[in-house]
């Protein structure tokens, strides 16, 4: 059972007792921090937006909302390499009116596309608004494809439909579908105003998905353990199930197998899905984050987007990782199929020009340290056709549920659509158990 599974649950009904199995020695799944020497470091940069509905009821639930604020309103800074020093720079922002009035001026605005292709992309955006989000047949489309259709050229496409695509499906256009893609552009940027408002964490992520998490589940009197890795999951005798671990066996009334999609696949008991084999069809894709530590200050601005450049997306953690001298940036890189293996020498050789390019103070500052961290496996890979591969929360089993990011959400590979699977297992549990969730507990529907 996941953090926010257990949560829910116990939370949800204080009569209820959890147990929260973890095979690694921390919480937070494929969100965590680790310490470097006097630094503390994030496994990888992550966001959320406005309309992650779910993750900010996580966040407050666990008392850490005011620890990973949200932008006051829309404010991308995006940089291309190719363009001359000085006219490199163009902003994607937003304006206090309504959708889709909202983005009109930053778009009217937006020096990385030409008069055409803005004029372009408005056309394409109103199209993608009337996408219905229930037909299934956009699942077996790619976005790529309906993009080009839509008049959108390679610029555009890389200017600003990958831009953000990238990062929040981790995949390509060409690559992702159409269904997904629709998802998070009808969501982030033309539901509402304030939807693709963007928020991280100014303090270490263990301090929110490890400390505050472990705190919020000590309090709901669930039981955690880490390094405790779950061997099978069998019916019981008598009803019920039962959870082997090394040197023990748990019973447990329901169970939620919040484990990756191979994981699940290995675990399930035999009938509990019609076809498990699905599961070995949701593929996977890498992110890779590099950290650079410079001996002074290189970057003025919180974060930025890149254009032009390997470089994707570079935030400042400075502050949240505890650096007293200099400034630590972090580089996140999506779809890194080439560079996920690549040896950290061939990396820096690769990285590091690219920021003299992209941040002129780095060409006098000294590097005073260069690492990378590696999520081989970091997203499911939002390929069309995924969607019907991704299975519920029920199974066929009754009192086993699954969860993850990678289940029936809607959502891409977020921490919204891990906290989701996470509220919809819970809800099914507590149904089956006869003790249905408190109507006023979890709103992010009703926010939604």
């Amino acid at each position: 059972m996941g953090v926010e599974h257990a949560h829910a649950v116990a939370t949800a009904h204080p009569a209820l007792r959890g147990t929260l199995l973890e095979g690694r020695p921390r919480l937070g799944g494929l969100a965590f921090s680790f310490r470097r020497g006097d630094l503390t470091v994030d496994n990888g940069q992550h966001v959320y937006l406005r309309c992650c509905t779910a993750y900010r009821w996580f966040l407050d639930r666990i008392g850490g909302a005011d620890l990973a604020p949200l932008q006051d309103r829309l404010d991308v800074p995006v940089v291309d390499a190719r363009r001359p020093e000085g006219r490199r720079l163009g902003r994607l922002r937003r304006d206090p009116l309504p959708v889709p009035l909202h983005l009109g001026r930053s778009l009217a605005a937006y020096p990385h596309l030409s008069l055409a292709d803005r004029a372009k992309v408005g056309r394409a955006a109103l199209a993608l608004k009337g996408l219905d989000l229930d037909d299934p047949a956009l699942d077996e489309r790619d976005f790529g494809s309906w993009l080009a259709a839509h008049g959108q050229s390679p610029r555009a496409v890389e200017a600003l439909w990958d831009l953000v695509g990238v990062a929040t499906l981790n995949a390509v256009a060409g690559d992702s579908s159409l269904a997904l893609a629709a998802m998070v552009f009808k969501t982030g940027l033309l539901s509402d105003p304030g939807a693709a408002d963007i928020g991280w964490a100014r303090v270490p992520l263990g301090d929110l998905h490890d400390r505050l998490a472990r705190e919020a589940l000590d309090a709901a009197g669930v039981r955690t353990g880490t390094r405790t890795r779950v061997t099978s999951v069998r019916a019981g005798d008598g009803g019920g199930w039962t959870v082997d671990v090394p040197g023990e066996t748990l019973r447990a009334d329901a169970v939620v197998l919040a484990v990756p999609q191979r994981e699940a696949y290995d675990l399930l008991p035999a009938g509990a899905l019609d076809d498990p084999e699905r599961l070995l069809g949701i593929g996977t894709a890498p992110i890779l984050n590099v950290h650079v530590v410079y001996d002074r200050t290189v970057l003025t601005r919180p974060f930025f987007a890149a254009l032009g450049t390997p470089v994707q997306w570079v935030f400042d953690r400075t502050d949240a990782s505890g650096l007293r001298h200099g400034q630590y940036l972090a580089l996140s890189q999506s779809v890194a199929h080439d560079d996920i293996d690549a040896p950290v020498a061939a990396l820096r050789e690769r990285y590091l020009p690219e920021l003299e390019r992209l941040l002129p103070r780095t060409r006098d500052a000294e590097v005073l340290d260069f690492f990378v961290t590696r999520e081989r496996t970091a997203t499911f890979a939002p390929a069309p056709g995924v969607g019907r591969l991704r299975p519920g929360a029920r199974t066929k089993a009754p009192g086993l549920y699954l969860a993850g990011a990678w289940t029936a959400t809607g959502w891409p590979a977020t921490m919204e659509s891990a906290v989701r699977s996470g509220v919809g297992a819970a809800d099914a549990a507590l149904g089956a158990l006869g003790r249905p969730r408190p109507r006023h507990l979890f709103a992010l529907e009703e926010a939604a």
